[in-house]
């Protein structure tokens, strides 16, 4: 199953990102994008939007295979209490791959002091493997990496 990058960028192994919990691995295996410009965060995959953070800084899709993405737009961007995002889509809404789910200022979250990196993980990567992530840059829509069901 190809899971498909959610915003345009920079890839970037996990490995770099300067989150404890994303660089260890604990929230799941994937893969992390630097924007090149704020816009719209899309849906990865197709499947139900099973959370949607208030402040719109992160979202979680469960596939229609039963792959569990986390896509979190920045880090430590819950401080910001939404200001930067807005929600486009609503939790537990039935999203297709490629569809809006938030807009997104990166200008407001870098001038606010927060890095913009934004990791795409699968929570349940002992489940469904991450293989073949792609790097150098991506758009929005691009296959970011495969997941082995």
């Amino acid at each position: 199953m190809e899971v498909k990058a959610p915003i345009s960028g920079r890839v970037v192994p996990l490995s770099e990102v300067s989150d404890e919990v994303f660089a260890g691995g604990m929230a799941g295996d994937g893969v992390a994008i630097v924007p090149e410009a704020g816009g719209e965060a899309v849906a990865p995959v197709s499947g139900e939007l099973v959370k949607l953070f208030e402040g719109g800084h992160a979202f979680g899709i469960v596939s229609d295979e039963g792959v569990e993405l986390i896509v979190h737009l920045g880090l430590d961007t819950i401080e910001l209490r939404g200001k930067g995002f807005e929600r486009i889509a609503a939790e537990g809404d039935r999203v297709r791959a490629g569809q809006p789910i938030v807009r997104f200022d990166l200008d407001t979250i870098r001038d606010a002091g927060y890095e913009v990196v934004t990791p795409v993980v699968v929570s349940n990567s002992d489940e469904f493997p991450v293989s073949a992530p792609a790097d150098g840059k991506v758009s929005a829509g691009d296959t970011l990496f495969r997941v082995k069901s």
